[in-house]
């Protein structure tokens, strides 16, 4: 039995009827199997998790093309074998089709019976990739970007309320693009040339990014095993992430409030930026979660940051009119980050539209009374639709004449109200907005 297919399997299995995360999922069956595997195996499982979880959608289809059965029939581990095959032979050219096939025969006989694996191999053998070119012929635009991107056709519409066709598009294929490992240097602890001496004699090929704290490392496994990583000389975050917690521009000696900072990047960075003086109140709303931030600030020996288990949403009057700047990087639904986490496409639905908007609405109301005349605060979303971004926050300024656009002023950047970024290969997609307090 082919152990390398099987973990993925299990994984995939888990994150269909047990909801999990792709990505905590992954880690929890890798771990479990680490004695068994090396770096190109952990890869391969990755590769066929991550694939899977996103062509859901397009490989759904191509199973319904020559499948008697319908979906909801087929056993859901033999339709992960299924999703499987089909992601190797379509969208993998370094496995064989004979390779694909014959071991999605071998684990749906173990997994299932004569019949399920009798049903895999008559299947598979019928798939080719033309049977995804020919989604491309698809003439109703929807449709086509649906089933050639893998995206919600809802997702698609609630994109076309501020975008064109092209454009709908551009964001949906971007959705599927494997996202680059980046890196934020600690400069409480090091320096870039420092650091990039380091990466080189590790032979950890990189490139400059596009913040000056950052780098972007090419064909790098298992990077928080690094002995770098664990000294806290950088940590992982994406530039678009690290840009949000630059907006804020928080200052030496300053107090400043992270409502939602779990698990911690923005308000690391945040410390870093200045100088590990002042104060950060880091709230999050679960325990294990508050407890990720204070791990993070251990690591990379940052001392300023102070947390609580705090729902950002109810009001501390000992807190009123207090900080100097506040970040409030809200609950969203998360669909500037698809590449990363592509279960979400399939957890998401219409109606949580209005459900987050009503969390963030209730988020910004009560921290804005936190701020300080003058101060400022930055709203941002690791989103894209508008529901959750302008709309929120022409909500606000409609119903708080105190406040006001302030404009981002940064290298690359010009005065600039707020940042729209869609994912793309270097970023991740997300909202930045920065207001001041008259």
């Amino acid at each position: 039995m082919d152990i390398v297919r099987e973990i993925a399997l299990k994984t995939l299995y888990k994150i269909d009827k047990e909801e999990a995360y792709s990505n905590i999922a992954l880690d929890e069956n890798i771990k479990e199997n680490k004695n068994k595997l090396d770096d190109r195996d952990i890869g391969f499982i990755s590769e066929i998790v991550y694939g899977v979880t996103s062509w859901k959608l397009t490989i759904d289809e191509i199973i319904k093309k020559y499948s008697k059965l319908k979906l909801k029939k087929i056993s859901p581990w033999i339709l992960n074998i299924l999703r499987m095959g089909i992601y190797q032979i379509v969208f993998l050219d370094k496995v064989p089709k004979s390779a694909a096939v014959n071991e999605s025969v071998n684990l749906a006989k173990r997994y299932g019976h004569k019949g399920s694996s009798n049903f895999v191999n008559a299947i598979l053998r019928k798939v080719e990739k033309k049977d995804y070119e020919a989604f491309f012929e698809i003439e109703n635009p929807i449709e086509r970007i649906s089933k050639t991107t893998s995206m919600p056709v809802w997702m698609i519409e609630e994109l076309l309320k501020e975008n064109d066709i092209e454009k709908v598009e551009e964001i949906c294929k971007a959705s599927n693009i494997k996202p680059k490992v980046t890196i934020r240097i600690n400069r409480l602890k090091t320096n870039k040339p420092e650091l990039e001496n380091c990466l080189k004699e590790r032979d950890i090929t990189f490139k400059e990014g596009d913040l000056e704290d950052f780098l972007i490392l090419e064909k790098t496994k298992n990077i928080e095993q690094l002995d770098l990583f664990k000294q806290g000389y950088f940590t992982v975050q994406d530039e678009g992430a690290g840009l949000i917690a630059k907006v804020v521009d928080p200052k030496p000696n300053e107090l400043v409030l992270d409502a939602c900072s779990s698990p911690g990047g923005k308000t690391t960075y945040m410390a870093e930026l200045m100088e590990d003086k002042g104060e950060i109140i880091a709230w999050d709303l679960h325990p294990h979660r508050v407890q990720l931030v204070e791990e993070n600030a251990k690591r990379l020996n940052i001392h300023i940051i102070k947390t609580e288990c705090q729902d950002a949403m109810v009001y501390k009057e000992e807190y009123k009119e207090k900080f100097d700047k506040i970040l409030l990087d809200v609950p969203c639904l998360g669909i500037g980050v698809l590449k990363r986490k592509p279960d979400i496409k399939w957890k998401r639905k219409p109606e949580d539209i209005e459900e987050i908007t009503q969390i963030q609405q209730k988020i910004l109301d009560t921290c804005s009374k936190y701020l300080k005349a003058k101060g400022q605060m930055v709203y941002s979303t690791c989103s894209i639709f508008t529901e959750e971004n302008d709309k929120v926050i022409e909500k606000f300024l409609e119903k708080n004449q105190n406040f006001e656009y302030t404009k981002i002023k940064m290298s690359k950047i010009e005065n600039m109200d707020k940042i729209q970024l869609y994912q793309n290969e270097e970023t991740d997609g997300f909202f930045i907005c920065k207001l001041q307090k008259k």
